[in-house]
């Protein structure tokens, strides 16, 4: 199992190399980009089978080199589901693309940079989930930050630049501070892999640990669009080409996020913060939904609750029990899969619409009834609606915050619940404007709801307005495809959730560097 681990990372760099070869045959290096995304896919089914069978990670030393001077990749339950789940992901998405360049030409996703920079973000997706050590995780980090650089320009539209700069400042600023907390971490303990972060952190002192856990801290929030280091995010994604900013919504983030759980559970489970997370999370859940209800335009709206919902994740991590961490778990995988899916269906509706401003689109039930079945699924299971995935998720970290029975635990539980409630209430809106509403409800050619939403009239993107396109076949599939999954997430949550909490317990017993020499020789 050990030789398939290097592949996850190296056939999407390979692939990529290749549909940069055959930059001018759009056929070549579509089927170089599907076939190197299944196979990834299809390998990292094979480990998590593997692994979650024995319960024994796999771990490599690259070059044969000991431990630490070599760049160990390690494979556990957790690294192994989110990379199946983000090649899911990101092979529908790249279909979705696909069916967009085919019917647009090379506007939005011009096809020779398209391809070969999806690739290497993928490969740079890949390497974050099984780096063993933080200096492989940053490599990962700058390998996916710099072909979004060029993902998120596509078009070279203004408002694109505009954006893409402001997330290249940022991303950048994040970026150094991780590199710097790296350069501290290695002159104060002389390595940098983290299973021996993990036993040698309690030679420092206190302080020392907590500056030096606040630095990677504040790093990975920035990335994971946490409170109030998320100002960047709902201006730079709605600006993208749909599957850029699907892929993006879905992803990014949880790269940070994960980044959050390692660094948490593995290196600094004796300095404790989770106070300071509990109110972060807070903020990110409450300030974000409160953005989302105030927008008028559904990639934003989006945008926000993206923010929001990141918050659930940082709650469950800082309740810092296995039944809560496994929630989180579950969560992220959830919203990974529902919210990549949510933003494919408002791209259709942009297609369908000419617009993504709930004031202007109108009577998209009858005109588009599909249409408005892939966005209602989704959406309400991002609402929290029972029986759905999100639901499931929220009521698992609820339950674990109840446990602790702390006031700060119900306070967030309340807020959690708002939370939810906002969210089903911002995307049920615009479901009702957008699909619910008749172009022609009066003889004024002003309907009274109109009159009721006026007030968002001036929230930004309120006026957006682009060119009615066709859908092709294979957009609205490859959509129907992620609703698909988001529904088995739910038909198929007993498994999951099984494994998710097998690797909330794991995440809580850090491995030993015995344990981890062990397993590269294994």
């Amino acid at each position: 199992m050990s030789a398939l681990v290097p592949l996850l990372v190296t056939l999407p760099l390979l692939g990529a190399a290749v549909a940069l070869i055959f930059g001018r045959r759009r056929r070549i290096q579509v089927g170089v980009s599907i076939v190197t995304l299944t196979a990834t896919l299809v390998i990292a089914a094979v480990l998590l089978n593997a692994i979650n069978a024995t319960g024994v990670p796999v771990a490599v030393s690259v070059g044969g080199w000991p431990i630490p001077f070599g760049i160990v990749l390690y494979v556990d339950r957790l690294a192994a589901l989110l990379v199946v789940v983000s090649s899911v992901v990101l092979l529908a998405v790249l279909l979705f693309s696909v069916g967009q360049g085919a019917a647009d030409g090379d506007d939005e996703t011009p096809v020779s940079i398209f391809h070969p920079s999806y690739l290497i973000l993928s490969a740079g997706i890949f390497n974050a989930f099984i780096a063993g050590d933080l200096f492989n995780l940053y490599v990962g980090f700058e390998i996916l930050l710099v072909a979004s650089y060029v993902l998120i320009t596509l078009g070279s539209t203004e408002s694109r630049i505009r954006t893409g700069v402001v997330y290249i400042v940022v991303s950048l600023v994040s970026s150094i501070l991780f590199l710097a907390a790296i350069a501290a971490i290695y002159g104060a303990l002389g390595t940098v892999n983290m299973v021996q972060l993990s036993q040698r952190m309690t030679e420092l002192p206190q302080e020392t640990q907590l500056v030096l856990h606040l630095m990677l801290l504040l790093a990975f929030s920035i990335k994971a669009a946490v409170f109030p280091l998320s100002f960047w995010l709902p201006d730079s994604y709605p600006t993208a080409p749909a599957p850029v900013t699907a892929v993006f919504a879905g992803l990014l983030t949880k790269v940070g996020v994960y980044a959050i759980i390692r660094t948490e559970t593995e290196i600094f489970q004796d300095n404790d913060v989770n106070t300071l997370l509990l109110i972060v999370a807070l903020a990110t859940m409450i300030v974000g939904v409160l953005g989302a209800v105030a927008q008028a335009e559904l990639k934003r709206i989006l945008s926000f609750t993206l923010v929001s919902h990141i918050g659930y994740m940082i709650f469950g991590l800082a309740i810092a029990t296995p039944a809560a961490v496994g929630a989180t778990i579950y969560y992220i995988v959830h919203h990974i899969v529902v919210q990549t899916t949510l933003f494919l269906a408002v791209g259709l509706v942009e297609r369908r619409a000419g617009s993504t401003s709930i004031l202007k689109v109108k009577g998209l039930m009858r005109a588009a009834p599909l249409l408005a079945v892939l966005y209602f699924i989704p959406a309400i299971n991002l609402g929290g609606l029972p029986p759905f995935s999100g639901f499931i998720g929220k009521y698992a970290l609820f339950d674990a915050a109840a446990n602790e029975g702390t006031p700060l635990m119900y306070v967030l539980i309340v807020a959690g619940i708002i939370t939810s409630l906002l969210t089903l209430y911002a995307l049920m809106r615009a479901w009702n404007l957008s699909f619910w509403r008749e172009k022609d409800e009066s003889a004024e050619g002003e309907s009274e709801t109109d009159s009721r939403i006026a007030y968002l009239g001036d929230a930004e993107g309120a006026d957006v307005q682009t060119e009615k396109r066709v859908i092709p076949r294979i957009m609205t599939t490859a959509t129907a495809g992620m609703v698909a999954v988001t529904v088995a997430l739910t038909v198929f949550a007993g498994p999951l959730y099984d494994l998710c909490s097998a690797i909330g317990e794991s995440l809580l017993q850090p491995v030993t560097i015995s344990q981890l020499e062990q397993e590269v020789q294994g």
